[in-house]
């Protein structure tokens, strides 16, 4: 059975698209911990990151890498901190959060945005890339 995120590849469920390659998409966590909290998983459905291939491992660590910096630029914070958790949704994926304290790292804490605002964030990501 598909993932949610399998659903967001192929367009069945919509998504506050940052960044897409062949290979990799980011987009905007609806449930953020913080503004501009952003998930990057491979296109291809693999449940844990490390059953990736090699290949495939080191590429979503690298598009990661290009949406952090992206995201420090359009994000007032101090870092963009990841972390791979991997519990929630049975497909590979980074979550991108940007930090200006401890707090915003862990999972507890939610901010709540309208859509505009998920909007807006995603396309000042996005400028940045």
């Amino acid at each position: 059975m598909a993932s949610i995120f399998t659903k967001i590849i192929t367009g069945e469920i919509p998504c506050y698209k940052v960044a897409e390659t062949q290979d990799y998409l980011a987009f905007l966590d609806i449930n953020p911990n913080a503004k501009g909290h952003t998930l990057c998983i491979p296109k291809k459905e693999v449940d844990k990151i490390f059953d990736l291939d090699e290949a495939s491992y080191h590429g979503l660590l690298e598009f990661s890498r290009q949406v952090a910096i992206a995201i420090e630029k359009a994000v007032l914070c101090k870092r963009v901190g990841m972390t791979v958790i991997g519990l929630e949704v049975p497909h590979a994926h980074v979550h991108l959060i940007p930090l200006n304290t401890m707090e915003d790292a862990r999972f507890l804490n939610k901010v709540s945005l309208e859509k505009e605002e998920f909007d807006a964030i995603a396309v000042r990501i996005a400028s940045f890339l």
